[in-house]
């Protein structure tokens, strides 16, 4: 569970614990805690056409190249988070998730 440092101090006052969020903040990195987030761990395969389709790109820029022509590049890439690549924020913890 994720908690801004508002609420965890929110939630010490509620026990009874008078604390304000950057003493919150300084006591956690005393005790060796740190905002992480969460890291892609599984890479995606290799697509069996990689290669090919870097092949035709070459093929096609030499050609435009011979006859003089502009050469033009784009990343057109569609970016997702999918899954357990998504990244939800950032937690205090001792070891990254």
């Amino acid at each position: 569970m994720r908690s801004s440092l508002r609420e965890l101090a929110y939630r010490l006052e509620q026990v009874g614990y008078g604390i304000s969020p950057p003493t919150v903040s300084r006591l956690l990195r005393k005790n060796d805690y740190s905002l992480r987030g969460n890291v892609k761990k599984i890479e995606g395969s290799n697509h069996p056409e990689r290669n090919k389709q870097f092949e035709y790109i070459e093929e096609q820029k030499a050609l435009f190249s011979a006859l003089g022509l502009p050469i033009i590049s784009v990343d057109g890439k569609k970016k997702e988070l999918i899954g357990n690549f998504k990244n939800v924020g950032l937690s205090w913890c001792k070891e990254p998730d």
